[in-house]
């Protein structure tokens, strides 16, 4: 009953963001993020809009910890939260390059003890048609204080156990997972021989060029970290009753909002990575080079091909990045969200384009937030 009542109070949330569009009317970016602000709907936002070489235009307002009344500047951190698991994607396709994974075989040759049947493949896990049921993972937390003793094995062995069923088919049709994501990260571990968070810094954050507290799984300074809150008056402050224990994991009371002690997620290859939103830029601006450090083209392009279900549909989704189009404009994206943060990154291959956005208060579902600030600076006949 507890689990249903928090469905129906996301499936409420998302129909709130769908319908509630106070800024449609506005006439500029600046003005819709500083509606953000002054309307007290997030402590908090930074936004990039960017070519291949440059930023073009940056807006960054509002607090990162409002306690401390510290703003956000160009040093703040944000939890990426889901936005990680395009990292894990392309992990994987590095793998299948240097021809240690096949996409296309079953995931139990790589993993003997994986629960769901011989028929799923690595692909399938990649863009979320294996069938693997989506338990909310809100609770999957735990507080710095537990991080060097927190064993993610342990934690999701019996989660693993209690959720055994698939909900459909392979390839039957379009179901997000985030269990499909740690499976793939168990997989990375396998065949690597390192740990997940030791071979995404390697074959990737490292190849960025940036600073190594810039982009990485723990918070390195404190001070520089953007504080996790949630509106005190809110369908996420009752939807986050019903999933974690709110004397152990919430703080403060800041006005308006309730503030997030610190956590990690219990799953890093699902939503574990903590940046800058800069270091998310040099990301995209990677992905967009013609000859990428991180992969070569042919496999690049493998990332961002859109996956067609057993009837030939269109499921909107390529390997881990979803697929749409503002203003003529062919785009691929992911958002993140969670308790206290919500981020989107976006990448317009045919154009040479991208952006990316972090706020530091909850978001549950993918809001399209860059609709609304990048179709200012987008438009069919540049």
């Amino acid at each position: 009953m507890k689990y249903l009542i928090g469905i129906v109070a996301i499936l409420l949330l998302s129909l709130y963001i769908l319908v509630s569009n106070p800024t449609e009317n506005m006439t500029n970016a600046e003005q819709v993020l500083n509606y953000e602000i002054e309307k007290n709907r997030s402590p908090s936002v930074r936004y990039h809009l960017f070519n291949q070489d440059n930023i073009l235009f940056s807006f960054q307002k509002g607090f990162a910890n409002i306690a401390a009344q510290k703003n956000t500047d160009s040093n703040t951190t944000y939890n990426a939260c889901s936005v990680t698991k395009t990292f894990t994607a392309l992990a994987i396709l590095q793998l299948a390059e240097d021809a240690k994974i096949d996409l296309n075989k079953p995931v139990v040759q790589y993993l003997h003890d994986f629960p769901y049947g011989t028929d799923i493949t690595v692909k399938q896990l990649l863009n979320h048609t294996a069938g693997l049921p989506n338990p909310i993972p809100l609770s999957w937390i735990h507080l710095d204080s537990e991080h060097q003793t927190f064993d993610k094995n342990s934690f999701f062995k019996p989660i693993f156990i209690r959720y055994k069923k698939v909900t459909s088919k392979p390839n039957e049709k379009f179901t997000y997972s985030n269990l499909g994501y740690i499976i793939l990260g168990q997989i990375i571990e396998k065949i690597s021989g390192k740990t997940y968070e030791v071979y995404i810094t390697e074959y990737i954050i490292q190849k960025l060029s940036i600073n190594p507290e810039d982009l990485t799984f723990s918070i390195t300074n404190i001070d520089h970290h953007a504080r996790g809150y949630h509106k005190r008056m809110s369908f996420t402050n009752l939807l986050l009753g019903f999933f974690i224990d709110k004397s152990k994991f919430m703080g403060e009371t800041e006005g308006k909002w309730r503030s997030f002690k610190t956590f990690y997620v219990n799953g890093t290859p699902y939503g574990g990575l903590i940046g800058k939103p800069a270091a998310f830029v040099k990301y995209i601006q990677e992905l967009l080079n013609d000859k990428s450090a991180f992969i070569s083209e042919e496999y690049k392009a493998m990332l961002f091909l859109e996956n067609k279900n057993n009837q030939g549909k269109n499921t909107g989704m390529c390997l881990s990045w979803f697929s749409g189009e503002l203003n003529g404009n062919k785009y691929f994206a992911h958002a993140g969200g969670g308790g206290g943060y919500y981020c989107e990154i976006r990448i317009y291959p045919e154009i040479k384009m991208g952006s990316v956005i972090f706020f530091n208060r909850t978001g549950m579902s993918n809001e399209k937030y860059l609709d609304k600030i990048d179709k200012f600076y987008l438009n069919a006949d540049r």
